[in-house]
């Protein structure tokens, strides 16, 4: 294989913030070595310039739904509305030109972007037409359907509420089609499942614009929601492999994990299999977050468990006995609380480590039995700037000091890793970069949400690198820049850890590089 010196540009190892090199040796997918130019360029058989610019080791997004991701791109994005009437206007015309009678799926509706905070209704959507309307809320555990949806799906004022979900009803007792996590089940299962073909074009749609980003790969959670999950993992080795660089790490729904087990194959180092994913609870957005306390903005809820503490026990149990690790979602305290009690009964195996989702509502004393495990949090610093100010009212002042509390954990020396959430939140990581550095959303001036949580520059970015190395337990092969390492590189036109933090927004993505070959270039 041909030996490739990259050079004239600015490599941080990610060993500190300062420790730079001027040159990298390639071979085989592989850095091989590093150091000075001068150095370097002895063994080298081809050169790549890179004109001044700063090279970082590749991005991964830590927390993406890949296909959904995709599907966002090429369809109707209700997250960019601020205005139900609005909303609602643009769905109308959409839904004109929509087949009669087939379903219409569409999702990112955040009611905290509206001047009322208004969650229309089933009567609402039924003025947009009569075919089943599905309108899924930003954070994937609500939806809004239509009247026709609801009788599809046998949804009646007669219909018991499920053991993890919420009928949402009126004064009456007639559901308004507010659906909330296991309730919303009842109607997905009747929605035609979507084709190979579609998930592959979603898939590539999301690899082209992943890689735009400077993303050398993601973890992903896609299994168990288009049918046999082997349609899913068919469709992602139709796009990504040696044919096209790109590594996914897959996430297992609890639901096909054991299925995966012992029929699914990868391909790996593209595609790899990852941990067990469960949900604990549902989103503080929905108030389906499981709080160990009453929600402060509506005390009759405490949130959904999904599982009981036996329940969840079981699964983390499933998951040893194959080995793995487990992924988990788990937002609110007592979410956290139910999943630390079922993986300290059954501690990870050695060499793996378990991922704690979001961690958004903490305690101190759960804090503190953390420190005690081999965990890594996936956090989405996007949240802080998408869930502030309204979340305060939703927890009450007494609740913030362990909420969105990143930089606290990381003092404490909990690992952490980074992720969008998309399509819940922007994919962009300069979003997320900036998100976590300054606490506030772009064009604002103020000091930010809880200023004492922001991270430095350096801890940012290694929530995107080292961390999302360190949750899949690749660190010594990914997340920096140095001989044996996976040679993944993300290239921007300045530096991201010098000048003001809006230079964080504004810089660009040039190359980006998997295996050593440039993927993108701008």
């Amino acid at each position: 294989m041909t030996k490739t010196c990259f050079h004239n540009a600015t490599f941080y190892t990610m060993k500190n913030s300062q420790d730079t090199i001027e040159a990298i040796l390639v071979e085989n997918g592989k850095t091989i070595e590093v150091g000075s130019f001068e150095h370097v360029k002895k063994q080298a058989e081809e050169f790549v310039d890179l004109q001044g610019t700063f090279v970082y080791p590749g991005f991964v997004d830590s927390h993406i739904h890949m296909i959904g991701h995709g599907d966002k791109l090429r369809y109707i994005d209700l997250s960019k509305y601020m205005s139900v009437e609005k909303m609602t206007k643009d769905l109308k015309e959409l839904l004109s030109e929509h087949p009669v009678g087939e379903w219409f799926v569409a999702e990112g509706w955040n009611e905290n972007n509206f001047d009322n905070q208004k969650i229309i209704s089933r009567y609402e959507l039924d003025q947009l037409s009569t075919s089943p309307l599905v309108l899924k809320r930003i954070c994937r555990h609500a939806v809004i359907v239509n009247s026709s949806a609801l009788a599809l799906a046998g949804i009646t004022k007669d219909t018991p509420d499920p053991s993890d979900g919420v009928i949402v009803r009126d004064e009456n007792g007639e559901p308004t089609g507010y659906l909330l996590d296991g309730a919303k089940a009842i109607v997905e299962k009747h929605i035609p499942e979507v084709s190979a073909s579609q998930l592959v074009i979603s898939i590539e749609a999301a690899v082209n614009d992943l890689i735009s980003r400077g993303f050398t790969g993601v973890h992903t959670e896609d299994m168990s929601y288009y049918g046999d999950f082997i349609k899913p993992l068919e469709a992602f080795k139709q796009v990504v492999g040696n044919h096209r660089k790109f590594r996914v790490n897959l996430l297992r729904h609890h639901a096909v994990f054991e299925e995966m087990i012992s029929t699914a194959t990868y391909d790996e180092p593209w595609i790899e299999p990852g941990a067990m994913k469960i949900f604990v609870d549902g989103s503080l957005g929905g108030r389906t977050a499981l709080l160990s306390m009453p929600y402060t903005d509506d005390p009759a809820t405490q949130g959904v468990a999904i599982h009981t503490q036996e329940e969840l026990n079981a699964l983390v149990a499933k998951a040893r006995f194959y080995g793995q690790a487990v992924a988990v979602h788990c937002i609110g305290d007592l979410a956290m609380e139910m999943i630390l009690v079922a993986i300290e009964k059954h501690p990870v195996p050695l060499g793996k480590r378990d991922r704690l989702i979001h961690a958004n509502v903490l305690r101190e004393d759960l804090v503190s039995r953390m420190e005690k495990l081999d965990i890594v949090l996936d956090i989405q610093p996007s949240f802080v700037t998408s869930d502030f100010p309204w979340v305060k009212e939703r927890l009450g002042e007494g609740r913030l000091d362990w909420a969105y509390a990143w930089k606290k954990l990381s003092d404490r020396g909990i690992l952490c890793s980074g992720g969008s959430d998309s399509p819940i939140e922007e994919v962009d990581p300069r979003l997320g970069l900036y998100a976590a550095i300054t606490r506030r959303k772009p064009g604002e001036t103020y000091g930010g949400y809880q200023p004492e949580e922001k991270l430095s520059r350096y801890e940012a970015v290694a929530l995107y690198t080292i961390g999302s190395a360190q949750a899949i337990n690749k660190e010594n092969e990914r997340g920096y820049i140095d001989v044996n390492f996976d040679a993944d590189f993300t290239v921007f036109d300045r530096d991201l850890f010098k000048g003001p933090d809006e230079q964080v927004l504004e810089a660009q993505v040039l190359k980006t590089i998997i295996a050593g070959d440039i993927v993108f270039e701008k």
